[in-house]
């Protein structure tokens, strides 16, 4: 093993020395939250793969192919297919509106204060995001160097925290782009390969397990519809998503480089739920589903390649806790802690009178302190896929028919809006407490109460002054000027 270990030494290394160069490019809030917005095609698809396909969907997906065979690609499979409805939809527009966080957005759609209660929510969600990502090196490191659970939370999450706080996105991106890489080389040309020729190919694993492990739709109907309203729609409006696409050079890098992402995201699924079906054959007996992808790794791999596979998972679970974690803290610091402290304008309407060095180091002093608060959270919390369940519903429940409704329909109004926030999240607790975090009423019924909230409300409230919905008009057709504070980061010779 001492190969391996030398292995993830180098990697975890690595990630800390690119959040110390980071740090040297991160001297204005653009640059430190969203890497000054310069990012071309090729290190936005790379970075935007990577958020998306974090542990869930590395060791989750295994797992679910260990347990379903084929059709338990669907879980990742609807992560793409959000990933390409946005990029393909909306990601241009909310590109060209060029705010730091999805309550701006809000905001600017609706002239009114939904800010807070839209970021309370917000806020939630990609805290339990970034716990569950943490979470899950538990099982990495306990795979690598049988290291007990809490110190493995607090090791990976340590550096984590450490390069998120040194560079900010900055930071962030460059680990991604090699988080990218690895997971590429890790999972899709050496675990899938190996592990196929280790199971005896497909024409022994389908005489080897039961005809229904080969059927794409075997995970069950209602599983995948599920899938789809959590996952799918989740895709179009996370603060974790939308961060990256502020970091797009330009509306066409945001629409094509993010499709690229999403064609990259089915790929993936694919190849989880294959390795989880050779794992079956292999070892039909294992206690959990999610023990399929480290025993494989543990089991049938060389030295060295086994080091990199596990770098491979390393990545993915390193990419989406460091992305959610940035999200979190941009939303507690910009739309929660701004707001609350009396400042009578929203952060966007700020940005121009901000001084640069108080603002990075605002958020340098919210990413530590949420880091933090994930560490713990993981520490105390032990089942991932109820945390996940969790944050997602409130994403979906809360924000889903607010946000996507200013963005296709312009008789939403900001009563509707708080209305459907409000609503759509008390429901998604009650009918959790009601049903059981796990169940699929919460989210259903979650989202129906907040749409017929949204829409009730609207049409008894005012329309949206004729005014903010002009100026809305503007940004979204990137018409309207940038805010100053942006501009002068810019290096004199970029071309914009």
């Amino acid at each position: 093993m001492a190969v391996d270990y030398l292995v993830i030494v180098v990697y975890l290394a690595g990630m800390l020395a690119m959040g110390w160069w980071g740090m040297r490019r991160a001297r204005s809030k653009s640059e430190f939250l969203v890497a000054g917005r310069r990012l071309g095609p090729a290190m936005y698809s790379g970075t935007m793969a990577a958020i998306v396909l974090g542990g869930a969907s590395t060791i989750g997906g295994v797992g679910l192919g260990y347990q379903y065979g084929l059709s338990g690609a669907w879980m990742v499979f609807t992560i793409g297919l959000g990933l390409l409805a946005l990029s393909v939809f909306f990601s241009a527009r909310i590109a060209r509106l060029k705010v730091y966080t999805v309550s701006e957005m809000l905001d600017l759609r609706y002239g009114g204060r939904a800010g807070v209660i839209s970021g309370v929510v917000m806020w939630a969600y990609t805290l339990m995001l970034a716990v569950t990502s943490t979470i899950a090196y538990a099982t990495i490191f306990d795979v690598l160097f049988d290291m007990n659970r809490t110190l493995a939370i607090v090791l990976g999450g340590s550096i984590v925290v450490a390069y998120s706080t040194l560079g900010g996105m900055w930071s962030i991106t460059l680990t991604d782009m090699v988080q990218f890489v690895v997971k590429t080389i890790g999972v899709l040309l050496l675990l899938l390969p190996i592990a196929v020729v280790k199971a005896g190919g497909f024409s022994e694993m389908k005489a080897q397990l039961p005809t229904e492990y080969f059927d794409p739709l075997g995970i069950g109907g209602e599983t995948i519809f599920t899938y789809v309203l959590i996952y799918t729609f989740g895709m179009l409006i996370g603060q974790d998503i939308w961060q990256r696409v502020f970091t797009a050079r330009s509306d066409t890098t945001a629409k094509w480089g993010g499709t690229v992402a999403g064609t990259y995201c089915l790929a993936y699924a694919l190849a989880g739920a294959v390795i989880g079906t050779a794992a079956k054959v292999l070892y039909p007996k294992l206690g959990s589903p999610d023990d399929a992808f480290a025993t494989i790794v543990k089991e049938e791999l060389p030295v060295g390649v086994r080091g990199l596979v596990l770098a491979a998972a390393l990545a993915a679970v390193m990419s989406t806790s460091s992305g959610a974690l940035m999200a979190c803290a941009t939303v507690a610091n910009n739309d929660i802690w701004s707001r609350l402290r009396g400042i009578g304008k929203a952060p966007a309407e700020n940005a121009e009178h901000a001084d640069d060095h108080d603002e990075v180091k605002g958020n340098r002093v919210f990413i530590l302190i949420m880091g933090l608060a994930v560490i713990c959270t993981a520490i105390a919390i032990d089942n991932v896929v109820e945390a996940l369940t969790v944050a997602y519903n409130l994403l979906v429940g809360g924000l889903l028919v607010p946000i996507l409704g200013g963005l296709v329909w312009k008789r939403g109004t900001v009563h509707g809006a708080l209305a459907s926030v409000v609503v759509g999240g008390l429901a998604v607790v009650g009918l959790m407490a009601t049903y059981g975090i796990l169940a699929n009423e919460p989210v259903y019924y979650g989202l129906l109460a907040s749409l017929a909230a949204y829409l009730v409300v609207s049409f008894a409230t005012p329309a949206t002054d004729a005014a903010v919905l002009a100026a809305w008009r503007e940004r979204l057709a990137g018409r309207a000027p940038e805010p100053e504070s942006e501009l002068a980061s810019e290096p004199a010779a970029t071309p914009r």
